[in-house]
Protein backbone atom coordinates (compact mmCIF):
# COMPACT_ATOMS: atom_id res chain seq x y z
CA UNK A 1 0.00 0.00 0.00
CA UNK A 2 1.08 2.83 -1.18
CA UNK A 3 1.79 6.00 1.84
CA UNK A 4 0.94 9.91 0.98
CA UNK A 5 4.74 10.36 0.31
CA UNK A 6 4.91 7.52 -2.23
CA UNK A 7 2.08 9.47 -4.31
CA UNK A 8 2.86 10.49 -7.81
CA UNK A 9 2.67 14.36 -8.77
CA UNK A 10 -0.21 13.17 -10.94
CA UNK A 11 -1.80 11.65 -8.51
CA UNK A 12 -1.32 14.83 -6.29
CA UNK A 13 -2.35 17.52 -9.06
CA UNK A 14 -5.84 15.49 -10.11
CA UNK A 15 -6.53 15.69 -6.07
CA UNK A 16 -5.84 19.16 -6.26
CA UNK A 17 -7.79 19.82 -8.99
CA UNK A 18 -10.65 17.91 -7.78
CA UNK A 19 -10.63 19.54 -4.12
CA UNK A 20 -10.63 23.01 -6.48
CA UNK A 21 -13.86 21.53 -8.56
CA UNK A 22 -15.17 20.98 -4.85
CA UNK A 23 -15.00 24.19 -3.52
CA UNK A 24 -15.93 26.00 -6.97
CA UNK A 25 -19.64 24.10 -6.83
CA UNK A 26 -20.29 25.18 -3.62
CA UNK A 27 -19.26 28.53 -3.84
CA UNK A 28 -21.37 28.54 -6.69
CA UNK A 29 -24.12 27.08 -5.22
CA UNK A 30 -23.81 29.32 -2.14
CA UNK A 31 -23.96 32.54 -4.27
CA UNK A 32 -27.57 31.02 -5.68
CA UNK A 33 -29.06 30.75 -2.32
CA UNK A 34 -27.52 34.31 -1.01
CA UNK A 35 -28.50 35.81 -4.22
CA UNK A 36 -32.20 34.05 -3.96
CA UNK A 37 -32.23 35.63 -0.36
CA UNK A 38 -31.60 39.14 -1.63
CA UNK A 39 -34.37 38.51 -4.39
CA UNK A 40 -36.74 37.89 -1.90
CA UNK A 41 -35.93 41.01 -0.12
CA UNK A 42 -36.01 43.03 -2.94
CA UNK A 43 -39.15 41.47 -3.61
CA UNK A 44 -40.90 42.77 -0.25
CA UNK A 45 -39.68 45.89 -0.71
CA UNK A 46 -41.24 46.60 -4.21
CA UNK A 47 -44.30 45.27 -2.77
CA UNK A 48 -44.14 48.54 -0.01
CA UNK A 49 -43.16 50.58 -2.64
CA UNK A 50 -45.86 49.87 -4.68
CA UNK A 51 -48.68 49.83 -2.23
CA UNK A 52 -47.79 53.16 -1.19
CA UNK A 53 -48.12 54.16 -4.63
CA UNK A 54 -51.54 52.65 -5.20
CA UNK A 55 -52.23 54.00 -1.56
CA UNK A 56 -51.42 57.80 -2.33
CA UNK A 57 -53.69 57.60 -5.54
CA UNK A 58 -56.25 56.08 -3.99
CA UNK A 59 -55.88 58.31 -1.01
CA UNK A 60 -55.75 61.52 -3.39
CA UNK A 61 -58.86 60.46 -5.15
CA UNK A 62 -61.63 59.70 -2.36
CA UNK A 63 -60.15 61.15 1.13
CA UNK A 64 -59.23 64.59 -0.40
CA UNK A 65 -62.86 64.71 -2.11
CA UNK A 66 -64.14 63.69 1.42
CA UNK A 67 -61.63 65.98 3.42
CA UNK A 68 -62.34 69.06 1.43
CA UNK A 69 -66.58 68.69 1.66
CA UNK A 70 -66.16 67.66 5.59
CA UNK A 71 -64.02 70.67 5.96
CA UNK A 72 -65.45 73.26 4.06
CA UNK A 73 -68.22 73.42 6.04
CA UNK A 74 -66.20 75.12 9.14
CA UNK A 75 -63.19 76.34 6.89
CA UNK A 76 -63.10 77.96 3.59
CA UNK A 77 -62.96 75.29 0.55
CA UNK A 78 -58.96 76.15 -0.42
CA UNK A 79 -57.90 75.56 2.86
CA UNK A 80 -60.05 72.42 3.43
CA UNK A 81 -58.02 71.26 0.30
CA UNK A 82 -54.64 71.89 1.71
CA UNK A 83 -55.31 70.26 4.82
CA UNK A 84 -56.72 67.31 3.77
CA UNK A 85 -53.89 66.98 0.93
CA UNK A 86 -50.93 67.77 3.89
CA UNK A 87 -52.24 64.67 5.79
CA UNK A 88 -52.58 62.33 3.00
CA UNK A 89 -49.04 62.93 1.14
CA UNK A 90 -47.87 62.86 4.63
CA UNK A 91 -49.17 59.04 5.01
CA UNK A 92 -48.20 58.21 2.00
CA UNK A 93 -45.07 59.49 2.46
CA UNK A 94 -44.62 57.22 5.60
CA UNK A 95 -45.58 54.26 3.59
CA UNK A 96 -43.04 55.19 0.77
CA UNK A 97 -40.49 55.77 3.00
CA UNK A 98 -40.86 52.54 4.36
CA UNK A 99 -40.31 50.50 1.30
CA UNK A 100 -37.44 52.41 1.08
CA UNK A 101 -35.65 51.82 3.69
CA UNK A 102 -36.05 48.18 3.25
CA UNK A 103 -34.74 48.68 -0.34
CA UNK A 104 -31.39 49.75 0.45
CA UNK A 105 -30.90 47.01 3.03
CA UNK A 106 -30.59 44.83 0.09
CA UNK A 107 -26.93 43.38 -0.81
CA UNK A 108 -26.38 42.42 -3.89
CA UNK A 109 -22.69 40.91 -3.12
CA UNK A 110 -23.13 37.40 -1.16
CA UNK A 111 -21.51 38.48 1.62
CA UNK A 112 -21.35 34.87 2.91
CA UNK A 113 -19.90 33.66 -0.34
CA UNK A 114 -17.22 36.15 -0.39
CA UNK A 115 -16.20 35.27 2.96
CA UNK A 116 -15.67 31.91 2.47
CA UNK A 117 -13.63 32.59 -0.92
CA UNK A 118 -11.27 34.53 0.60
CA UNK A 119 -10.68 32.07 2.93
CA UNK A 120 -10.27 29.34 0.47
CA UNK A 121 -7.63 31.61 -1.44
CA UNK A 122 -5.81 31.87 2.52
CA UNK A 123 -6.07 28.26 2.79
CA UNK A 124 -4.98 27.82 -0.87
CA UNK A 125 -2.01 30.58 -0.60
CA UNK A 126 -0.58 28.66 2.79
CA UNK A 127 -0.96 25.08 1.53
CA UNK A 128 1.25 26.42 -2.22
CA UNK A 129 4.17 27.32 0.28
Amino acid sequence: MATESDRSIAAVLTDIVGSVQQIIRAEVKLAKVEVGEQVGKASRSAIFLAAGGVLMVLALGAGLLAGIYALALVWPAWLAALAVCAVTALVGGVVLSTGMKQLKSISLAPPRTVATVQENIQWAKTRAR
